[in-house]
């Protein structure tokens, strides 16, 4: 070994010492490990151990095969499984102490629990079957499993062998034909580098491709106020006590809310508590509509209702299917809420059907979470069927309303801005005046937003195009000016609501803050005057006019 570094004549020198019988391997746990019943676990090798070689090649390739066609969730979790599967070597899969299934072959050897536990997703599909008809364990040979799970043989052959009549043989095939592949199975992240992955590894040596996994979910393990679960430490909540505590629907609400993908769920009683009152709160709140909800009155606020619904519709449904569960409730029980409240302030009433149309929908979007308070608002609604059985809402395009949208968003800004001008001054109102802008202001911004949506905007192009337009010669200089502040207040645009503003035509802003004149005046307590930009005998003291833009009414506070 002259000549050579520690580091490159380490390995060598392990494997000869080994060889000369001068050296051998321990193997040791890298840090205690104590079992629930406080007994220390040491490593302990076994003569003649079984193992699964998890370090076959062709297993492994066929085994990341899987893992790219099927869906992961959350995707980050994909590369960990395919790391695993790279890392996974012979795995040892029986012991000779314990609970467990007897290994066929190896006497007084039991299967350990993680490799025992990998298909039994098929054997559901069968246990029905097994228990129903009151087949024995020797009856389920290694043929009758060969017919179920790979049709193969006859029926009326197996049945004459092994006791089990043709039409049940033939009942637990499409059964399993039914519901194989299996859809999804989810489980915690503490089993990725073992029972999830052994999962795939036998789904792929025993199943042809159609009937290997589509869907595999990981989640994080839970929490009891900010410290891991620990039943001798006493740190747990039962099912039992939660729910006797706060109700099924706040204990699902707060489990849901308290993380999703693999973060580590909090349990906290005083979140479980928050929302059983809030969930208290929207009940009495759904029940005020169900029983006010009697005219036919369908202003642009119904039609704003609705139109936003369908995008929560769409937004629930995206966040359900990538398992994001607690984004979905989020969306549906506090975003909804919110633009309920909007309703309500904006209307100062919820008698119009629309509304319980809405309801109607809101409560279908809640049911898979908070589903026993939905089902008894869905019965006050008149319904007589049960909620869990209604059709999940679908986006109805024909109740999208750009401009109803748009109408309250400006509305919005309009409060945001002038809350900050407020903030800025530090006065009480009195008064507030509004300068909305003025014509030849309207049309820039509706050529340059037209144009932002299809890409980046450039100053002097914009410039050279705005120049041929006869209506705006006159105010070029202006012009000039103003083009760079739309497209600056373009870019902070998210490019959803440009292309909506793009398609809709220009809202007319004097007319939509006179409409909503009496909202704004109660909600700063001062009185609100609008005024054009162009209009000559407009109150305007400090020459705040000028600084109207499209979307962005200029403001002046006594």
């Amino acid at each position: 070994y002259a000549g050579q570094t520690v580091k490159d004549v380490k390995d060598t020198l392990i494997r000869d010492f080994k060889q000369a019988g001068i050296a051998d391997s321990m193997y040791d746990l890298p840090q205690p490990v104590v079992c629930r019943c406080m007994t220390p676990c040491i490593v302990k090798i076994l003569s003649d151990q079984w193992f699964l070689n998890y370090s076959d090649p062709a297993w492994k390739e066929k085994a990341k095969t899987a893992v790219a066609q099927m869906k992961i969730y959350p995707e980050t979790a994909r590369q960990w499984f395919l790391a695993v599967i790279d890392w996974l070597k012979e795995w040892a899969c029986a012991r000779t102490t314990g609970f467990g299934t007897p290994l066929p072959w190896g006497k007084g050897w039991i299967i350990e629990t993680l490799s025992d536990s990998t298909i039994y997703m098929a054997f559901y599909t069968i246990n029905k079957h097994i228990r129903a008809y009151g087949i024995k364990p020797e009856q389920l040979t290694p043929e009758v499993f060969d017919y179920i799970f790979y049709g193969k043989g006859s029926e009326d052959a197996l049945s004459k062998v092994v006791g089990i009549s043709a039409k049940t043989l033939r009942e637990m095939r499409e059964e399993f034909l039914y519901w194989y592949p299996f859809d999804l199975r989810v489980s915690a992240k503490e089993l990725v580098p073992n029972h999830l992955s052994f999962c795939i590894f036998h789904h792929v040596a025993l199943f042809p491709p159609e009937h290997w996994p589509r869907a595999i979910g990981v989640n994080g393990m839970l929490m009891i106020e900010g410290k891991q679960m620990h039943k001798s430490k006493g740190n747990f909540v039962t099912m039992k006590n939660a729910v006797e505590r706060y109700g099924a629907d706040a204990t699902r609400c707060a489990l849901l809310l308290g993380a999703e993908g693999m973060d580590d769920p909090d349990w906290r009683s005083e979140n479980a508590a928050d929302i059983q009152s809030k969930l208290e709160s929207l009940r009495s709140f759904a029940l005020s509509i169900i029983e006010s909800a009697k005219t036919n009155e369908n202003t642009h606020l119904e039609k704003w209702l609705l139109s936003k619904l369908q995008q929560r519709i769409e937004d629930v449904t995206a966040n359900l299917e990538e398992l994001k569960t607690r984004s979905a409730l989020e969306i549906a029980l506090f975003e909804v809420w919110n633009d309920f409240r909007w309703y309500m302030r904006r209307k100062g009433k919820t008698d119009a059907k629309a509304a319980q149309e809405a309801l109607e929908i809101w409560l279908r979007l809640l049911a898979p979470f908070a589903p026993h308070m939905c089902e008894e608002l869905w019965s006050a609604m008149g319904k007589r069927t049960f909620i869990s059985l209604a059709e999940w809402p679908k986006i109805d395009k024909t109740k999208l309303n750009a401009t109803a949208e748009e109408q309250e968003n400006f509305i919005k800004d309009l409060i945001d801005d002038t809350l900050n001008v407020l903030k800025a001054t530090k006065i009480t109102p009195k008064r507030i005046c509004y300068y909305t802008a003025a014509n030849w202001k309207r049309q820039v911004y509706r050529r340059i937003i037209a144009q932002t949506v299809e890409g980046e905007v450039k100053v002097n192009e914009v410039m050279k195009q705005l120049s041929q337009d006869p209506s705006l010669r006159e105010n070029m200089k202006a012009v000039a000016n103003f083009v760079p502040k739309v497209i600056k207040a373009m870019s902070r645009l998210p490019n959803e609501r440009k292309a909506r503003i793009a398609k809709i035509e220009m809202l007319n802003e004097k007319e939509i803050i006179e409409a909503a004149q009496g909202f704004l005046q109660d909600r700063f307590n001062a009185e609100v005057a609008v005024y054009s930009e162009e209009d000559k005998a407009r109150y305007d003291p400090k020459q705040r006019a000028a600084l109207a833009m499209p979307s962005q009414p200029a403001i002046y506070i006594e």
